[in-house]
């Protein structure tokens, strides 16, 4: 499989749908495969919230390969013998596309606290402007899970005319109070860190120093995104053989699990834009403005392909069945799917449990 990673640099503006703009900005991208002559055989892959532009196969010092390599790559669901797949990492995101910790143009300083708000719709807009640098017009699917499964769903609605199938998966049209309040807590934790120090911690610190606030995030995010049955298979009541029970700060397994995870993080994930990221979707709402649920997903032109878990406690199955009964609703009922999998690791699911989805994603992708 041809894998490549460039940086694509804008110097126009970037109108935001807050009012506010960039006034440049860059992205970093990955893309598989290659990409015929006519520009046709484009797969789009859109990446949840801490998740990048590289998808799929494995660097030379990589010990783990791309987040979605079960899904992409030559022979298999996503097949880069046949497709040319292109992943980029998301505006407001730690991995290289313009982010907090950017330089602002109109100061010469790091944006930190002064970076814009960003909507999903603003990232999808972002990532347009790329295709269009490299003469790609139209797609022949959009593919995300989570955050990138809103992307998609915007897809569908702001550029109608761009993919011929868009596949979202465990995702939701509005993010609900429960996700909300996930995120708050990490949100919560960061801000009342003293090493954050209000957004102006050293560039480096939270490598070096690690930061207890993302941390206690990313604990928040673990726990909502695996699920009760998944962890009680995983751990039990377990506990730590190097630690004594009566011991106050002595370990249960899950607790190891979510310590040495969540500790990490810091050093991968830059807080900045975890809060940036955060809010970005806490404030999607695929019927926001003036129009309703169904006034947005009216517009849909593309087949709208809905892949749901069962086991999601972050973005329920009924909230994927809201998202098909407003496209029966109004009159799409031969343009919809929806597929619930009978999943064991919760929101993760669509990340881990590709068998189980598979063969539907061929068959939407058969011919095409």
């Amino acid at each position: 499989m041809k894998i490549e990673t460039k940086i694509e640099k804008f110097n126009d503006h970037l109108y935001l749908e807050s009012g506010r703009l960039l006034e440049s900005f860059q992205i970093i991208y990955e893309t598989y495969g290659e990409l015929n002559e006519d520009k046709s055989n484009v797969i789009v892959i859109c990446h949840a919230l801490s998740g990048s532009h590289h998808a799929a196969g494995r660097y030379a010092d990589e010990a783990k390969p791309g987040w979605w390599d079960k899904f992409i790559g030559d022979g298999k669901v996503i097949d880069t013998k046949k497709y040319f797949v292109i992943c980029s990492n998301n505006i407001g995101s730690s991995y290289g596309s313009t982010n907090p910790m950017s330089i602002d143009p109109s100061t010469k300083k790091e944006y930190r606290l002064k970076f814009p708000v960003l909507a999903i719709s603003d990232i999808v807009k972002a990532q347009m402007k790329l295709y269009k640098r490299l003469g790609i017009s139209n797609a022949v699917a959009v593919i995300g899970g989570s955050m990138g499964g809103m992307q998609a769903l915007c897809y569908a609605i702001e550029h109608p005319t761009f993919a011929k199938e868009i596949i979202a998966m465990a995702t939701t049209a509005y993010t609900r109070p429960w996700a909300i309040a996930f995120n708050k807590i990490g949100m919560e934790a960061i801000r009342h860190d003293p090493l954050f120090k209000n957004g102006a911690y050293k560039k480096d610190d939270p490598q070096v120093l690690g930061l207890p606030g993302l941390a206690v995030g990313r604990m928040a995010g673990l726990i909502c995104y695996l699920s009760p049955k998944l962890f009680n298979k995983k751990f039990g009541r377990d506990y730590s053989s190097t630690d004594g029970l009566y011991e106050l700060f002595g370990r249960f397994e899950v607790e190891k699990y979510l310590e040495y995870n969540a500790y990490s993080f810091p050093k991968i994930f830059d807080p900045l834009s975890y809060l940036y990221v955060c809010k970005t979707m806490n404030i999607f709402d695929a019927g926001r403005n003036k129009d309703k649920l169904a006034d947005s997903f009216d517009k849909v032109q593309a087949n709208l392909h809905l892949i749901a878990f069962s086991d999601d406690m972050l973005f329920f199955p009924e909230e994927m069945e809201e998202i098909r009964d407003v496209m029966i609703k109004v009159g799409k009922e031969s343009q919809v799917s929806y597929l619930l999998v009978d999943s064991q690791s919760g929101h993760d699911s669509f990340l881990v449990e590709v068998e189980k989805f598979e063969q539907h994603v061929r068959e939407i992708l058969k011919d095409k």
